[in-house]
């Protein structure tokens, strides 16, 4: 099964803020931490549009596990090498210690972005618009 993902994160190389998801058929995952010290361009353009109440970095993990529980196996798919980063940061739980996953591939594509999010910077909005753009590319390149 092929995921599509996206994140938003506090800056370059800081820490997650949300997580989601998309599979091929359309099934959603999304998830928001708390960001208590956003820098100013993330206080401007990621914060107001979150759209959802934060969890805890725990209940993420609880949630992302039982989401991914359902696939026999999972390519991880990303505009950007840092959302695989998040993504797989999310996995650990402690040390020597992760949530439970189906086997995963990762794959980082130059082709998909996510230009044609409803909502830029929302990671739910901008992940559908990865999905959609290479929803399409796979269409056309079959035809």
């Amino acid at each position: 099964m092929n995921i599509y993902i996206d994140t938003e994160f506090n800056d370059f190389g800081g820490e997650l803020i949300s997580l989601a998801m998309v599979d091929e058929n359309g099934r959603e995952f999304y998830a928001v931490l708390n960001c208590p010290n956003p820098s100013p361009w993330v206080a401007a353009n990621v914060m107001p549009v979150l759209g959802r109440p934060h969890a805890s970095l725990r209940m993420l993990q609880t949630r992302m596990e039982a989401w991914l529980a359902v696939y026999r196996c999972v390519l991880i798919v990303a505009d950007w090498p840092e959302d695989i980063a998040h993504f797989c940061r999310a996995l650990i739980t402690g040390p020597g210690m992760r949530i439970d996953t189906p086997p995963l591939s990762m794959e980082v594509r130059r082709d998909l972005d996510s230009e044609a999010s409803a909502i830029p910077h929302n990671a739910l909005e901008d992940a559908r618009a990865i999905w959609r753009a290479a929803v399409a590319k796979d269409k056309a390149r079959h035809q």
